[in-house]
């Protein structure tokens, strides 16, 4: 006789915020695939409000390490701990060992993932990965979430879509006493990868004076550590709104959602951003479209391709420097402009 209880699943989360923001599409595969099933996610802590956005989360588990960290023993009595949840599969995102190390404490009769790192006893579920196949990273993600003789690439991939509070984002918007009233373009200059993927700030000034003067308001967007290049920013424009640091990450998932459209480099908050039907404006340096492009369909993507393209360094490997970013710096404020302004409001 079939059993009358829900599926229960484990994902297994990465470590940054644009990968936390794909897998949504792997999780949302899972629910389709099964609509009563009951998915959990290890992941770290700052995901934790984030995950929370996405309804295919049943429950958040905190790993309770730092990225890079092994500390097999916390690993292994964090998965110990979930024995008694009765999962019927695990799916491993990470391709390292150390991740898949929770779902074998946890004693999960079918532990998926990509085989990498001799993780053989610690997955009975071990898939190739055909990069070749597989360009995407998303792709990759939504492959885990099908049965291993599905057809590759996956012909569905699912776009995610974060929840927005309206309560949390009309009381932010009283808070930091942003102006409603005009039309908003969202500038985010960083990257945590490195500044092979960062417009120039200046580039980012002249653009934010444009849009201004044009009627837009401009607020700008990152985390503390973007600091310094909004800070860049409105030296240059003095009348944009700098919100860096000023906000935790889930509250800026509430004030994207306030604009228009946003201007980004390839970064999590670019996958932010697409997540809550903005219309992106998303600028690729030393990465790729091909491997992580916004998964939305409303998007302007700038991408030269240069020869030296994609590098996937985080700083520009050219030593001459009237060539270093040249990846990025061919990409004109001139362009940009015209992108935002053909958006429709």
């Amino acid at each position: 006789m079939a059993s009358s209880e829900p599926l229960r699943l484990l994902v297994v989360g990465p470590s940054w915020v644009g990968d936390m923001v794909m897998a949504q599409s792997l999780l949302m595969t899972l629910q389709q695939r099964s609509p009563a099933a009951l998915i959990d996610v290890v992941a770290p802590k700052w995901s934790g409000d984030l995950l929370g956005r996405m309804p295919e989360v049943n429950d958040y588990i905190e790993m309770p390490l730092a990225q890079g960290q092994f500390e097999l023993g916390v690993r292994y009595r964090l998965g110990k701990s979930l024995r008694t949840r009765g999962y019927d599969q695990a799916f491993i995102i990470p391709r390292s060992w150390k991740s898949a190390v929770v779902p074998a404490a946890a004693k999960i009769p079918q532990r998926t993932g990509y085989r990498g790192e001799m993780r053989y006893g610690l997955l009975n579920d071990i898939r190739p990965l055909d990069k070749g196949m597989l360009t995407q990273t998303v792709q990759r993600y939504v492959a885990l979430g099908l049965p291993a003789d599905a057809p590759l690439p996956p012909t569905t991939i699912p776009q995610p879509h974060l929840t927005v509070d309206p309560e949390n984002q009309a009381a932010l918007m009283a808070r930091l006493a942003l102006d409603g009233s005009a039309p908003v373009v969202g500038l985010m200059p960083g990257a945590e990868y490195g500044p092979a993927k960062c417009w120039p700030i200046e580039y980012y000034g002249e653009l934010a004076n444009r849009l201004i003067a044009d009627g837009y308001q401009v607020w700008l967007f990152g985390s503390p550590k973007d600091r310094p290049s909004c800070a860049g920013i409105a030296a240059i424009a003095p009348q944009v709104v700098d919100l860096s640091g000023k906000t935790a990450l889930v509250d800026v998932v509430d004030l994207i959602a306030r604009c228009k459209l946003v201007v980004c480099n390839d970064s999590g908050l670019m996958h932010i951003a697409a997540a809550t039907g903005r219309h992106v404006v998303a600028l690729y340096g030393s990465s790729t479209p091909v491997y992580t492009p916004p998964l939305t369909s409303s998007a302007d993507v700038c991408y030269l391709g240069l020869a030296c393209s994609p590098c996937f360094e985080r700083e520009c490997p050219l030593q001459d420097p009237a060539a270093q970013l040249g990846c990025l710096t061919g990409i004109t404020v001139d362009s940009i402009f015209d992108c935002c302004r053909k958006v429709q409001w």
